[in-house]
């Protein structure tokens, strides 16, 4: 199995994204993610109004991990419930904000986000276990330095995360090359020092997805995937950083290094991906700047899947799409158990982990020869189970 990080905040910062909003007691509204057919349960200091950004996200998820036939174990994962709180400004511009007609200043409102990671070492697992425990706990301070630092008003989403998820990647391969200080504990005592994590040919994808009631936010690094599942249509939220890219390999090239076709297109005929964190060997060939994607969420989302080449190498997206929607549904038809509501916290869910243990029991029966991790968050508000009170 891959080592996991879980951890759960316990409603604070979703009680702190109410009171931002000014809801008298705790009062919270429900609305559906399609804009339409919610009810606020109080409608003081205007809560009533039906927006996502007023709405409660409850993250439900499953992961499952397999040494498959691989050697070693290099795969890791994290999910992080409720990790940060993501101010609306990050999400929404102005004129978006003032269109909503709220009886209080939506710039204010800060909401619980959560977020999912999949890393893929190689060379061995130090990087990629350091990618599980670090990344998280740097975007959350990014992110808090950057409330704290500037108004964001005017600033275009995408620019914003682009900035926070790429200081972060930048940061944490720093650490793991030892040119940063980052921190140990020795003797019991904790402290910084400069000292990489691992040898300099070990190095680890990362695709990492934020997930708050209003937008999914990706950023990728390397051929690790996420696809969100919208509908019966896969929507593809990361492209895979392969050396034969055309705009991948002319950055390459443009740093001085090659791309070899050497059982298969590899950079200087050794890496079959040209990002990742770590690999300070082939630097600068090789960039942690990650790519990000900020996509709105809508009504007919069912489910995000991120994965290791593992499962991708042997799984189309529609393919993966069509198996994690069809446990999902096949588990709560089966199990006479109420879906988890708002107020029942974040947890690991087990419609989710039966799609998750699905995919990869696919991916191996495939003959998939590489360590698979997946995770599948089911996005889809199933507040009753059809037939059933």
């Amino acid at each position: 199995m891959a080592t996991a990080v879980f951890a759960v905040d316990g409603g604070g910062a979703a009680r702190r994204a109410r009171a931002a909003a000014g809801c008298a007691g705790g009062a919270e509204t429900v609305p559906d993610l399609g804009g339409g057919g919610g009810r606020g349960r109080d409608d003081a200091a205007g809560c009533g109004k039906r927006t996502v950004y007023l709405m409660e996200c409850v993250p439900l998820w499953g992961c499952t991990a397999t040494r498959g036939r691989g050697g070693e174990m290099e795969d890791a994962c994290a999910a992080v419930p409720r990790f940060a709180d993501v101010p609306v400004r990050m999400l929404a511009g102005r004129r978006e904000l003032e269109g909503l007609e709220l009886d209080f200043d939506a710039s204010a409102l800060r909401l619980p986000a959560h977020l999912f990671g999949v890393y893929d070492g190689h060379g061995g697992s130090e990087v990629s276990n350091y990618c599980q425990d670090r990344i998280h706990v740097l975007l959350r301070e990014i992110l808090s330095a950057e409330i704290g630092s500037r108004d964001l008003g005017e600033v275009d989403v995408k620019e914003q995360w682009e900035k926070a998820f790429g200081d972060c990647f930048q940061r944490v391969d720093d650490e793991v090359s030892g040119r940063a200080s980052r921190p140990m504990l020795a003797n019991g005592l904790g402290g910084f020092r400069f000292q990489p994590v691992a040898a300099d040919n070990v190095g680890s994808t990362a695709v990492v997805a934020v997930v708050c009631s209003s937008h999914v936010i990706t950023a990728n690094c390397g051929d690790s995937r996420v696809v969100l599942c919208r509908g019966k249509e896969p929507i593809v939220l990361s492209v895979d950083h392969k050396p034969d890219r055309k705009d991948e390999r002319a950055r390459i090239e443009a740093a001085g290094g090659k791309v070899i076709d050497w059982n298969g297109y590899r950079v200087s005929g050794i890496l079959a991906m040209s990002r990742s964190i770590g690999d300070r060997y082939l630097k600068p060939f090789l960039t942690p700047r990650p790519e990000i994607t900020v996509l709105p969420r809508a009504k007919d989302d069912d489910c995000l899947i991120l994965a290791s080449d593992g499962l991708w190498d042997v799984m189309s997206n529609e393919e993966a799409c069509k198996v994690a929607r069809r446990q999902i549904l096949m588990w709560y038809k089966n199990n006479d158990a109420p879906h988890p509501g708002e107020n029942d916290g974040p947890t690991m869910n087990p419609a989710a982990q039966a799609a998750a243990d699905c995919l990869v029991r696919i991916a191996l029966t495939k003959g998939s020869e590489d360590n698979i991790t997946v995770i599948v968050v089911d996005l889809k508000p199933r507040k009753k189970l059809k037939g059933k009170s």
